[in-house]
């Protein structure tokens, strides 16, 4: 069944629990990702990034084919688009959902490119993530944890003003793999879940810990976005096999493998996140 994002998350924040959302890259990765979600009878929402794939309309309409065949509901979401073109070439691909990610600009600049990519979305029933702060690399750390953290006091005034579904914010997670030990900043999260009423979401979820993500899934973050440990299990499972010595008999063996690692790997996240059975 194929459904909205803010479906989705709202059912999420509803009912106190997270919903995962890996990155997907080919239609390998399309099928782990659906079929995790029937097996625990989960709800899904397959992040896309618009450079994933060559032709982002073929995937796009491959998704589209599968989640609506789905059993369970399954939103497909642009992660951090940049443009205003790849967020047009998105919905017309059919996703769901989009991400304006313009965290890296100046404050207004953010606020305006996303209300006017929100108005466009919502007029045909597409739901929208937007990030306050700015989440950045887990090889910087050290730099970019405090970099940007979302400020609590601007969290209300950008969520009116440009009409979002659901708002990404920067609590001290990063994308890839941390040099150093993430540690997240529980009081900032309750500081913006008191300020905003829509669905949170935390990008970096890949590294940062179970006990982490399982109190901030408690705490108001309503999707974790992964990507790394999904495909590191992936690959753990090809070399488990023979990878690393070309044993395998040919490459459809060895892609069923890192299709079987990152599947058990996002399952994992699922159980963590108690999202099973909540789909509808």
């Amino acid at each position: 069944m194929l459904v909205t994002m803010a479906e989705i998350l709202n059912r999420a924040q509803e009912g106190g629990y997270g919903v995962t959302a890996p990155n997907i890259n080919n239609e390998d990765t399309l099928r782990a990702a659906i079929e995790a979600a029937e097996e625990l009878h989960a709800p899904m929402i397959l992040d896309v990034g618009y450079s994933a794939n060559p032709d982002i309309v073929f995937f796009g309409r491959m998704c589209e084919a599968l989640a609506k065949e789905s059993k369970v509901p399954v939103c497909i979401n642009q992660d951090h688009g940049s443009t205003f073109e790849s967020a047009i070439w998105c919905i017309k691909a059919g996703f769901t959902s989009i991400m304006v990610d313009r965290s890296s600009k100046e404050y207004e600049t953010n606020v305006s490119e996303v209300a006017e990519l929100t108005r466009i979305a919502h007029a045909v029933n597409v739901s929208v993530e937007a990030e306050l702060g700015h989440v950045g690399e887990g090889v910087h750390y050290d730099v970019d944890r405090n970099a940007a953290l979302t400020d609590p006091s601007l969290a209300k005034d950008f969520v009116e003003r440009t009409g979002i579904d659901c708002l990404a914010v920067a609590i001290g997670t990063a994308h890839g793999e941390y040099k150093g030990v993430p540690y997240l900043d529980f009081e900032l999260l309750e500081k913006l879940r008191n300020e905003v009423s829509v669905p949170l979401v935390l990008h970096g979820g890949s590294g940062t810990g179970d006990e982490n993500l399982a109190r901030a899934t408690r705490s108001g973050i309503c999707k974790v976005n992964l990507a790394t440990d999904l495909y590191k299990s992936g690959a753990a499972r090809w070399n488990e096999n023979g990878g690393k010595s070309g044993s395998c008999v040919n490459a459809s063996v060895g892609y069923q493998f890192v299709k079987e690692g990152y599947k058990e790997m996002l399952m994992h996240y699922i159980k963590l996140f108690n999202q099973a059975d909540k789909a509808w």
